[in-house]
């Protein structure tokens, strides 16, 4: 359990957590000096059953609002103290109206220095104490009159503590990636970048790989302390120091984050819920600067409202918060506007996305960040989902929730919605992926009836006809659904019916008898246009118009300059160089491991990846390749070819009409691969 002190200065913070742990939280010269707090101070309490109560203890002087702010984020419990010689004072009210806006739900009351007054005073303050508390989420807090220096009430305040511990049980760490907020950052000789906070989500281990955000530094985390003693681990919940390589201490500041590389995504923009003050004495109007609080961050911003709009003091509303530089958040995250001089505290809220659009606020938009509000995500899924015809964004959802993808795939199950996509995921209701499915088969057949020669319908203008609310990637992958179960064909930026030849007549038919057979038997290595055409005993310019026009129909596939394949012969080239991918330790394949799986020449193997690059179908990345998408959509099932028999040479030629090997000059290609 992590504890904050709160309360006005001199009251007694450091001097009563120093009675209940031992640890003097004063470290810096000058607070020895002056005798007050100006920076945040930590101590320990062991548990009996194991385990620690860590204590924040934060400044009280309103000059130190700032330290105070970066103190009580992420903390469990409350401990507000007033000292009974002064009672109730302005920071007092300041740090309880900062608790109730940042909704920490437990605490308790110390009034300290007792010693110093007699009993009417202690019932008078305990009276005034009440009356503060009343109205906030902490009014049922207990009240316990203390002393630190004659030890009165001391033993009562620890069993306090020590019950509230053993009944927080630790906090929910799985299905979430790590964020950890750094209050302090400092080097240490030997050991380099060390810095302290607290784990507001998931968890972090020895060795991990991590960024500091909103910089986007890597680090990686060579050593972790909880209280001192070196562990393996730090859950949510849980105070601890970062040993950090990857990163100067110059360039790691308070305010900064710890986190997964998933939710690392920098925003100056926040949609929040934002409630004002109800002791303001104006209103909150459009635009004015700010001071905004969160988690250990302190950034300048301004309040958008909607043109002509303000907020009355105590009311609420969905506003935007602008900020002068980037920070992390994540939805549900509370947070605490000042003034722009930083001098009174004006109010606070939640976050509801902290990506949101830089557009304006519409209906639709309203729609979403109501079911955003939502403080868990499946009940923000299932309102998202309501909308059938907008597509989800998984990503930003993710990301704004801190899914890990084995939760969020779990929640999109349970949601009804399906994802599409690869680049760009989209997610849709499976009433909406199945009105789609039929629109689409039924759109292209109406195609077909009212254009039978066209070779078939560009998917671009399908798109914009049924689903301009997806992007082309998403569309595809919807295609894709279709073809692999043969309600449709695609071929190039064209969508068909099955089976659909454009150029389909008796006199095509009898050539294709001829040309097929002949493209079939020469295996992966056809002849190219100007020797299939004496071979074949056929007209040059007869012969390039059919084999052309069986391309655009999708029987064809043109490899290198005048060279063709048949479309189940690319199918099996297809299934090899997926065969070799799988092969690989890192999934990245060359072409003479390729051109050793099919039995071709080098020069003709390039030529075929490099066909199958235009299809999408492979990747190339420097000399190597990698499986881009599947082939069978595509290109139709196959299975990989045979491996060639051993000590067998690459096929480099085709034969003359006679029979006799025909002679063709070398192949010079300078280029590597």
């Amino acid at each position: 359990m992590i504890v904050a002190t709160a309360g006005h200065i001199d009251h007694g913070k450091t001097s009563l957590v120093k009675t209940l742990t031992g640890t003097d939280t004063d470290r810096l010269p000058e607070e020895k000096a002056r005798g007050i707090s100006i920076d945040l101070g930590f101590a320990y309490l062991p548990l009996p059953q194991g385990g620690l109560i860590g204590f924040v203890d934060v400044p009280g002087h309103e000059r130190f609002i700032r330290n105070m702010l970066a103190g009580v984020s992420g903390i469990d419990y409350a401990l507000l103290i007033v000292a009974a010689d002064d009672g109730v004072m302005p920071q007092t009210v300041e740090h309880l109206q900062i608790l109730d806006l940042l909704r920490v739900p437990r605490g308790a009351v110390a009034i300290t220095k007792t010693d110093r007054v007699d009993a009417a005073r202690v019932e008078q303050v305990c009276a005034q104490v009440q009356a503060l508390l009343a109205p906030t989420l902490l009014a049922q807090a207990p009240l316990l009159p203390v002393s630190a220096v004659s030890g009165s009430g001391i033993a009562e305040l620890k069993a306090l503590l020590l019950r509230e511990a053993a009944a927080q049980g630790a906090r929910n760490a799985a299905g979430q990636h790590l964020r950890y907020a750094i209050d302090r950052a400092f080097s240490i000789a030997g050991s380099g970048t060390v810095v302290t906070g607290t784990v507001f989500n998931g968890h972090v281990n020895t060795g991990d790989r991590l960024m500091i955000s909103p910089a986007g530094r890597e680090v990686r985390v060579r050593g972790i302390q909880i209280h001192g003693k070196a562990a393996q681990e730090a859950r949510a919940g849980e105070r601890c120091a970062l040993n950090l390589t990857g990163a100067d201490v110059e360039s790691v500041r308070r305010g900064d984050w710890v986190l997964h590389e998933a939710i690392h995504r920098p925003t100056q923009r926040l949609d929040v819920r934002l409630s004002v003050l109800a002791a303001e004495s104006r209103p909150l109007k459009h635009w004015t600067p700010i001071h905004l609080h969160l988690a250990t961050a302190d950034v300048t911003a301004r309040v958008s409202l909607r043109r002509g709009e303000s907020l009355a003091p105590g009311a609420n509303a969905i506003a935007q918060l602008v900020l002068d530089e980037p920070i992390a958040a994540l939805h549900g995250d509370r947070f605490i506007l000042r003034d722009q001089s930083a001098v009174r505290t004006i109010g606070g809220g939640v976050i509801i996305d902290p990506l949101p659009p830089a557009s304006r606020r519409s209906k639709a938009r309203d729609a979403v960040l109501a079911a955003l509000e939502s403080a868990d995500p499946r009940t923000a899924l299932q309102a998202l989902a309501g909308d059938s015809k907008r597509p989800l964004d998984p990503v930003h959802f993710e990301a704004v929730f801190n899914l890990l993808p084995e939760v969020a795939a779990a929640a999109y199950a349970e949601a009804g919605l399906t994802t599409l996509g690869k680049d760009r995921r989209v997610a849709l209701t499976r009433t909406r992926l199945q009105a789609l499915h039929d629109a689409a088969v039924k759109q292209v057949l109406a195609f077909h009836q009212a254009q039978p020669q066209a070779p078939g319908l560009e998917i671009e203008v399908l798109r914009a006809t049924l689903a301009p609310e997806l992007d082309a990637d998403a569309f595809g992958h919807l295609l894709r659904l279709l073809a692999e179960h043969k309600q449709i064909e695609i071929h190039s930026s064209l969508v068909r019916k099955p089976g659909h030849d454009s150029t389909a007549n008796s006199a095509d038919a009898k050539l294709w008898e001829t040309v097929r057979p002949a493209l079939d038997g020469a295996g992966f290595n056809p002849p190219p246009l100007k020797e299939l055409a004496p071979l074949l005993k056929l007209k040059d310019a007869i012969l390039k118009d059919f084999l052309f026009r069986q391309m655009k129909a999708g029987n064809l596939y043109k490899v290198g300059a005048e060279r063709f394949y048949l479309k189940s012969t690319m199918a099996v080239l297809a299934a090899t160089a997926k065969m070799v991918h799988a092969k690989q330790p890192n999934g990245l394949f060359t072409a003479a491991q390729y051109r050793d799986a099919i039995g071709i020449g080098r020069t003709l193997a390039i030529e075929i990846l490099e066909t199958l690059d235009g299809l999408a179908i492979t990747q190339r990345i420097g000399d190597a390749r990698k499986m881009r998408k599947e082939f069978e959509p595509i290109l139709g099932a196959a299975e990989p070819a045979p491996p060639p028999p051993p000590g067998a040479a690459p096929a480099q030629q085709n034969k003359s009409p006679a029979g006799k090997p025909q002679q063709r000059p070398p192949f010079r290609n300078t280029k590597r691969y």
